[in-house]
C-alpha cells in the first residue's frame, strides 16, 4: 500500500507540472524540458557507464540543452528550409569526431557512437514536444500535444488489460516478455476510440484520419516502450534510475511518448497525411 501509495503521489504531482509546463507554452515547456533532458542524460550515462561504456558526457549535457532551445520554432531561420536543430546536431557530430582525434584514447568509435545515439534518444526526440506544442499554432498546438498523451495512456490501459485476459502469443518475448500481440492489438483498439472521441469533439479530422492517427500512435508507442527494454536489457538495468518514486527512471516513464509524440507532429505536418 505504501508503494502504491508514493506511485499514485508521483503521478498527481507529475502530471500537474506537466499541465502547467504546457499551458503557458516554451516560457516553462523549455525549462521543463531542459530538466526532463537533464535527468534522462543523467540515467543514459549512468546505464552505459554499468557496461564500462564511456560517452563525452560534458558534450552531451551542452549539446542536449543547445538541441532542445533550438527546437522552439519561434527561433528566426536566416535561410529557407531547416532549423537550428540540424546545425546543432551538425555541431555535436562534429565536436564528437574532433574531440576524438586530438585525445583519441582506448575504444573512440564506441564513445562517439554511444554519445552521438544519447542525444538523438533524448534531447533531439524531446524537441519534438516543444515543435508539436506550437503545431499548427500556440492555441492548436495545446489539442494536438494532447492528442499523444491521451493515445498512449490508452494504448498501454488498453494493452495492459487485453493482454492480461487475452494475451498468448509474445510479441517480442526476446525484448520484453509480458508483451503479447493480443495486448497491442487491445491497445490500438482502446486507443483509436479515444482518439476517435476526442476528434469528433474538438471536430477535427475524419474517422480514416483518426484510424490512421491511432494505427501510427499506438505502433509508435509499442516501439518506443520496446526500444527501451532492448537499451536496458543490452546494458543489464531493469530500471533506467531511480529518479521517480515509485516509477523507476525518467526514461521509464518517457520511453512510449518518446517516439508517440513525434510520430504525431509529422502526421500534423508532412502532407501525404
Amino acid at each position: 500500500m505504501e508503494s502504491l501509495s508514493t506511485r499514485f503521489t508521483t503521478s498527481v504531482v507529475g502530471f500537474a507540472l506537466v499541465c502547467v509546463a504546457v499551458y503557458f507554452g516554451w516560457v516553462t515547456l523549455l525549462p521543463f524540458l531542459l530538466l526532463i533532458g537533464f535527468l534522462a542524460l543523467r540515467e543514459y550515462i549512468h546505464m552505459v557507464d554499468r557496461r564500462d561504456i564511456d560517452v563525452r558526457r560534458t558534450g552531451l549535457y551542452l549539446f542536449g540543452a543547445a538541441i532542445l532551445v533550438a527546437s522552439y520554432p519561434g527561433w528566426p531561420v536566416p535561410w529557407a528550409g531547416g532549423s537550428w536543430r540540424e546545425v546543432v546536431l551538425t555541431a555535436a557530430t562534429g565536436y564528437l569526431l574532433v574531440v576524438e582525434v586530438m585525445q583519441p584514447g582506448e575504444r573512440p568509435l564506441e564513445r562517439v557512437v554511444y554519445s552521438l545515439f544519447g542525444l538523438l534518444y533524448i534531447p533531439w526526440l524531446l524537441g519534438y514536444f516543444l515543435m508539436l506544442r506550437y503545431s499548427p499554432d500556440a492555441e492548436g498546438g495545446l489539442l494536438f500535444f494532447a492528442l499523444p498523451l491521451l493515445a498512449t495512456f490508452a494504448a498501454d490501459t488498453g494493452g495492459y488489460f487485453f493482454g492480461y485476459f487475452f494475451g498468448k502469443r509474445k510479441l517480442a518475448p526476446e525484448v520484453s516478455p509480458g508483451k503479447t500481440v493480443e495486448g497491442a492489438l487491445g491497445g490500438l483498439l482502446v486507443s483509436f476510440l479515444v482518439v476517435v472521441v476526442v476528434t469528433r469533439l474538438a471536430n477535427i479530422w475524419s474517422l480514416p484520419d483518426a484510424f490512421l492517427y491511432a494505427v501510427m500512435v499506438a505502433s509508435a508507442s509499442q516501439l518506443g516502450d520496446l526500444s527501451e527494454s532492448l537499451i536496458k536489457r543490452s546494458l543489464g538495468a531493469k530500471d533506467s534510475g531511480n529518479t521517480l518514486p515509485g516509477h523507476g527512471g525518467i526514461l521509464d516513464r518517457l520511453d512510449s511518448l518518446l517516439f508517440a509524440v513525434p510520430i504525431t507532429y509529422v502526421f500534423l505536418n508532412i502532407n501525404v497525411f
